[in-house]
């Protein structure tokens, strides 16, 4: 027997033992972007060189005393407007000591995410206030139990690395009460890492304060906080949102991790050219980025540029469009500039269902956002509308289109292995003449390759013989699956009865785990 043969026979003799069967994934949280470069380095350096002028020359107008106070008393100033500039030699020197090289934690090590680099990770986000049922077509308002289900779906789903509130809890009508609530279903439903967003400083306080109690202690939520606190502290134009800069202090006093969001609508709130929207976004996120390093150097924060896209025809928000897409990627490059964790949007296609249109508008914004190396891609899962709505079993679908935008990301490693000459000729000289059951086939078959779990690739003849089922069914199926089955149990019942003693927790006790003996 040849020496080929041989090799090959005792390959698969290894493989039907069971030696070196063990799968190794063709995709992974953080897989490395940064292949796809809307804007030129030239441009990127004129982006920046602009955003440090509109700081400079323009400024923010509304800003609180205290962030007046501390911006002037590192060298800002006041203009004539009443507008706070920021000098360009501040915003450098500031810079300098932002923090990078930070994770976000989940409540379990296995879930940290390391936002580094061009490392990629894709979640959930934003405030849709409707559900919509595939099945009925039905819209409908969102409640506390929706969002828990959603963080469940999350905590279930591989390739949904993090957790940020996806829907508002409509059926609890104090504000306070609403965002305690949120920040606890978050906590509850999903030990990867989460985010949430308040309304004022003191409803932070208190949801930190749970965050206390699940971490076990003040010492140990600084030293793993598994909530990123989303704050959207300006109001494009270039105009500071009081409340939301005492979110930023709070932060800075409590050690949270901050996701600095700066979201005008290009055409509307924004500059119509997309540089300039990039500009314009870059400038209120650095203003941003100075204030809370100037409170706290080397705090946490993600670099949240997110200019949205209007209709230019209509006004309305187009979040699916293909501009959607390159804004983001570009601001991913202006993240990557300063070195800092980007927090970008994708997925938030206008489709109000499950269907082609949602397909193609999830995938080009999420696909431009990865290649560009974002960091974190937020709005990926469940939401549509525009962000007015979400759907459960898009968490499933989605899950797979986001197992296939990593794959793209990853890309093609060519080394000696994966060249493969000694597989060509072990096939073509000695072997079948085709590589299945090939020794390297059944090696790479898992490490090179992503298999959805929902996606159909039957033949049409075979679809139609075993009942010609559409996905959404199998979608609603498993999100069904998922749902029915035990709750996550990394918060101890007790805790959780600690908890409910302490603040005014709406979800049902059962949610929980069982009664404690």
């Amino acid at each position: 027997m040849s020496s080929q043969r041989q090799g090959r026979a005792a390959r698969r003799s290894a493989r039907k033992n069971g030696a070196g069967s063990e799968a190794v994934r063709s995709i992974w949280p953080g897989i490395a972007g940064g292949h796809f470069q809307p804007i030129s380095d030239g441009g990127i350096e004129e982006i920046h060189k602009t955003a440090l002028r509109i700081l400079a020359e323009v400024g923010l107008a509304n800003a609180s005393s205290r962030c007046i106070e501390t911006v002037t008393e590192a060298g800002g100033q006041v203009s004539e407007a009443g507008r706070l500039l920021f000098p360009v030699q501040m915003v450098e020197r500031v810079l300098q000591q932002a923090g990078r090289g930070f994770k976000l934690y989940g409540q379990k090590p296995e879930y940290d995410l390391d936002p580094s680099g061009a490392r990629v990770h894709l979640g959930t986000s934003g405030a849709a206030v409707h559900i919509i049922d595939s099945e009925t077509r039905a819209v409908r308002d969102s409640t506390l139990q929706d969002l828990y289900d959603m963080a469940r779906l999350a905590d279930a789903l591989e390739n949904i690395h993090m957790f940020q509130r996806t829907v508002v809890a409509r059926d609890i009508a104090d504000t306070h009460e609403m965002e305690l609530n949120t920040a606890y279903a978050c906590a509850l439903g999903t030990a990867k890492p989460i985010g949430c967003s308040f309304s004022d400083a003191r409803t932070m306080r208190d949801a930190i304060a749970i965050f206390h109690m699940i971490a076990g202690g003040e010492e140990a939520w600084r030293a793993r906080p598994f909530c990123c606190v989303s704050t959207c502290f300006v109001v494009p134009p270039l105009t500071f949102a009081e409340e939301a800069l005492s979110v930023i202090e709070c932060a800075a006093d409590t050690g949270t991790p901050l996701k600095l969001v700066s979201a005008g609508q290009a055409g509307a709130t924004s500059p119509a050219p997309l540089a300039g929207a990039v500009a314009q976004q870059t400038a209120e996120v650095l203003a941003g980025l100075v204030y809370v390093n100037l409170l706290n150097p080397g705090h946490p924060a993600l670099f949240g540029a997110l200019p949205f896209v209007s209709d230019l025809r209509t006004g309305a928000m187009s979040g699916g469009s293909a501009e959607q897409g390159v804004l983001m990627a570009a601001c991913a490059q202006m993240a990557q500039h300063y070195q800092i964790p980007c927090a970008v949007s994708a997925g938030m296609t206008d489709s109000k269902m499950p269907d082609f249109q949602a397909g193609y508008e999830k995938g080009i914004t999420e696909l431009l956002s990865a290649l560009a190396g974002a960091n974190l891609i937020y709005e990926a899962a469940g939401m549509y509308g525009s962000l007015l709505a979400a759907s459960k079993e898009s968490f499933v679908l989605d899950n797979d289109l986001i197992g296939s935008v990593l794959r793209a990301t990853r890309g093609i490693e060519v080394n000696a292995e994966t060249l493969a000459f000694d597989a060509v000729r072990d096939v073509c000289i000695d072997g079948p003449g085709h590589f299945l059951g090939h020794g390297q086939t059944l090696d790479r078959m898992q490490s090179d390759y992503y298999y959805p779990a929902t996606a159909d690739r039957r033949t049409p003849q075979e679809w139609s013989d075993m009942g010609a089922e559409d996905l959404l069914v199998i979608a609603r199926q498993k999100t069904s699956e998922i749902l029915t089955s035990d709750p996550p149990d990394h918060i101890d019942p007790r805790l959780d009865h600690a908890i409910r003693e302490r603040f005014p927790i709406r979800l049902s006790p059962n949610l929980a785990r069982p009664e404690i003996p």
